[in-house]
Order: structure tokens, then sequence, then C-alpha cells
């Protein structure tokens, strides 16, 4: 199982970036309808494959968020 909220991160770091869903969307090239899509759906954003083998070995996925800094360096981790 994934643990993460990926649809609440995505809503977050999006307030935090100063932008919408629908600019994100414009930014990456795709549509806000397929943005929703991806995050609502949070157990596509792994490979469902992966996210079986991962669970068929006892564990749970949650993923780490790092921002990048300006001259591309990891910066701050959630």
């Amino acid at each position: 199982m994934v643990k993460n909220n990926v649809e609440i991160d995505i809503k977050v770091m999006c307030i935090e970036a100063g932008t919408t869903q629908a600019k994100l969307a414009h930014e990456i090239s795709t549509t806000p309808a397929y943005v929703n899509r991806v995050i609502r759906q949070k157990e596509t954003v792994v490979n469902k494959t992966f996210t079986s083998m991962v669970e068929a070995l006892g564990y749970d996925i949650q993923l780490t968020y790092v921002k990048r800094t300006e001259n591309g360096q990891d910066g701050d981790q959630r």
C-alpha cells in the first residue's frame, strides 16, 4: 500500500509554489483533468506490479519528497 496521500501532497506543494493544478498541467504539457486523475489514483503513481511485489514481501511504500534548490542540489526533505 502507498502510505502517502498523494492528492493532499500535490495540493500542498501547489499552494507552497503559489500555483494551481491547471498551471502545473500546462507546465508539464498535459491537461488539468489528467493531473487530477493521476493524483486521485495514488496506486498508479507507483507501478502496480512494483507495488504488488513490495506488498508480497511484507512492505508498504512511503514516498519522500526532496525540494530542489536553485542550483539543483537537494534541499528540504518531506
